[in-house]
């Protein structure tokens, strides 16, 4: 599902969205956590991963954030967990952090929740924060060896009925802004940002697609 936007637009989104993927090649690991958002697909890999056996529990963490405070009757942690369970996952396998209200709580939250004996994660969010989530992983939990990794699709299935591709452009400039702005909050590691993407970046914000800012 998706709306439509003038070329010019949908390029310079594109250049966004291929600069915030990660897809990690994955192994086995200690658990997987999957940060909660108005994507149920998220859930879905989560499960996937599971019955693949890539690790024998799945945390959910997430209370609500800037675009689910209304989505879901529960937290996002509890949805994504009912949503897991649905697709065979068993409950038992599953842990529930429903505090976290952005990345850098998930983490930190998933973080504090783990058991002692965990040193390998694989991390799922969504496509277009999977580079955000990396450079959080890595500032706020060192030492843990993390993968990251996303539902498998491109940039035309991202959008959704109740998160259309306008809400979707406007989501990922404003996470190229804290890509360039938490380093020096130690929110998350610094990383290199190609001058197409900052001016594909600054392109849409004069655009007026700073609602995310």
């Amino acid at each position: 599902m998706r709306d439509t936007v003038a070329p010019a637009v949908e390029r310079a989104a594109r250049i966004l969205w291929d600069f915030h993927l990660i897809y990690d090649e994955l192994t086995p690991a200690d658990l997987i956590i999957g940060l909660g958002s108005y994507d149920l697909r998220v859930a879905d890999r989560c499960a996937d991963l599971f019955h693949q056996a890539l690790a024998p529990k799945i945390l959910f963490t997430g209370k609500a954030g800037n675009w689910t405070s209304n989505l879901y009757q529960t937290s996002e942690a509890e949805a994504f967990a009912e949503r897991a369970i649905a697709a065979g996952v068993p409950a038992d396998a599953i842990i529930i952090e429903p505090e976290a209200t952005n990345i850098g709580e998930n983490i930190r939250f998933a973080r504090a929740m783990a058991d002692a004996a965990v040193r390998s994660v694989i991390i799922v969010t969504k496509p277009q924060t999977q580079r955000r989530a990396f450079a959080t992983a890595k500032a706020q939990w060192p030492e843990i060896n993390a993968a990251v990794t996303a539902p498998l699709h491109g940039f035309e299935e991202q959008p959704l009925t109740a998160y259309p591709l306008e809400r979707l452009i406007n989501e990922m400039v404003g996470d190229i802004q804290r890509i360039i702005d938490y380093p020096a909050k130690s929110f998350q590691i610094a990383q290199d940002i190609p001058a197409s993407v900052r001016d594909a970046y600054r392109f849409l914000v004069s655009e007026g697609y700073d609602h995310h800012l």
